[in-house]
């Protein structure tokens, strides 16, 4: 919280209280709701197709909770990068959903590396488009990645209203468990971190494991930290009787069997152990092998953009390209069909904070081998909806996968688990628990301003 020694910063308190509805009180039973909240996503737009540059995970997060929130009666303005003279300022994704636009640095040709450069006109653009509203406009802000929370903690103080954060990686966790061949994450992101997870009025974590990670490597206040997980959504993604179907539409052979990989390729998310495990598994079981097709699913990101076709390259040096298809990121009802169409889907990640693409395919009745990383321990229930494999050496990989793909029984069994499983996750659950942070937020908040403006006052 900035000091309030001025006029202008005292008012501003003021009007920020006009920012949520606190007609009923913590005493009554009732926190107070934010009627319009600041979500900050700067280096990714939840526009933007999941499954390649720097979309994943977070852009599905962002929309499935915000078109929520929406529906909660809570408006949500998203700030993000423009990447295009062509874009809108202004695009409403849904009704109570709009997307922002702003213009920081070149349209394009910027990494994820060189964005930090920029976060300063960003910034601007977010101060300056809510100096056009009346004040008190946003009750809340919710950061998301650690670019954002910088954007989002100065934001906070200029408009004396709470800062929600969610980190989604964080790069000492990512350079614990770092890939080989990967780069590991620099220190200005390691001090940007720090400095956000120390000002955050509140942190919201994907599962108790992260929890863990954002206290004991960032000194995190235990009770700032909440964990509020992710979710999936069980309309789009359920089991259907169509694989033969869901083959065909994909260009996938309708017999045999076949293991997916969905992610943007890249060491950290490990599609190289896969195709590396499929060479091993024809090593060992020549027959069984010649039934498997791999498929591989999504577009170069991160490091993976040094080497973009290093996989192709992994394949033919280890002999299977033949047995490897690579396919553009998929949304919609065409990736669940692609969950579907598998028998397994493999996620070897080095790091994860949840891991959505494990609980879609589950959803769709597909069990998933997944390395025991991260939140993959939680999204997957080992021995239940799949399997999770301790390391990421191939040949342990090619075990477990030739022992599954050997059990049609087994998998029938993990498949009817997989469903159970991913039934206790839903994004209405995951943004019940937000609305819950940003009650407790606003709360606090108000009493933190009533208590300040008294002592000015004084």
């Amino acid at each position: 919280m900035g000091k309030m020694n001025d006029g202008v910063t005292l008012a501003r308190h003021f009007s920020a209280l006009k920012g949520f509805d606190v007609a009923e009180l913590p005493a009554a039973g009732r926190w107070p709701t934010p009627r319009r909240i600041a979500t900050l996503s700067v280096h990714t737009s939840p526009l933007e197709q999941p499954g390649t540059g720097d979309a994943g995970g977070m852009n599905v997060y962002i929309v499935e909770v915000s078109k929520r929130l929406a529906a909660r009666g809570v408006e949500v303005e998203i700030f993000t990068r423009a990447t295009s003279s062509e874009l809108p300022p202004v695009v409403e994704m849904t009704p109570g959903v709009t997307v922002r636009h702003v213009t920081a640095g070149p349209f394009e040709g910027l990494s994820k590396e060189e964005l930090p450069s920029q976060l300063c006109a960003f910034t601007h653009g977010v101060l300056r488009a809510e100096a056009a509203r009346a004040p008190g406009h946003y009750a809340l802000i919710h950061s998301h990645y650690w670019m954002s929370g910088q954007v989002g903690w100065l934001a906070g103080e200029r408009w004396g209203v709470p800062h929600v954060h969610t980190a989604h990686t964080l790069a000492k966790v990512k350079n614990r468990f770092i890939a080989e061949g990967d780069r590991p994450e620099p220190k200005a992101r390691v001090i940007g971190e720090e400095q956000v997870i120390s000002e955050a009025q509140a942190l919201v974590a994907n599962t108790r494991f992260e929890a863990q990670d954002l206290v004991g490597h960032y000194a995190a206040e235990p009770t700032r930290v909440t964990v509020v997980q992710p979710g999936v959504d069980l309309d789009r993604f359920r089991p259907r009787p169509t694989r033969a179907a869901d083959r065909r539409r994909l260009g996938l052979p309708e017999r045999g069997l076949v293991v997916a990989f969905v992610g943007r390729i890249q060491p950290l998310k490990g599609p190289d152990v896969l195709v590396a495990a499929l060479a091993e598994l024809r090593r060992r079981d020549p027959e069984l092998a010649r039934e498997v097709t791999v498929v591989i699913c999504g577009g170069p990101s991160g490091s993976g953009l040094d080497r973009p076709t290093s996989l192709m390259d992994q394949a033919a040096a280890l002999g299977v390209a033949d047995a490897v298809r690579f396919l553009p990121p998929q949304t919609g009802n065409a990736l669940a069909a692609l969950y579907r169409a598998a028998d397994l889907v493999a996620v070897p990640s080095h790091s994860e904070s949840f891991g959505l693409v494990a609980l879609e395919a589950q959803a769709c009745g597909t069990p998933v081998v997944a390395a025991a990383v991260g939140g993959l321990v939680t999204a997957v229930r080992d021995g239940t909806s799949g399997t999770l494999v301790d390391g990421h050496d191939p040949r342990d990989w090619a075990r477990v996968l030739a022992a599954l793909l050997r059990a049609p029984d087994r998998r029938a069994q993990l498949s009817a688990g997989a469903v159970r499983h991913a039934t206790d996750f839903s994004w209405d659950r995951t943004a019940d628990g937000l609305l819950r942070v940003y009650r407790e937020a606003v709360t606090e908040h108000r009493a933190l301003i009533a208590s300040r403006l008294t002592g000015c006052l004084a």
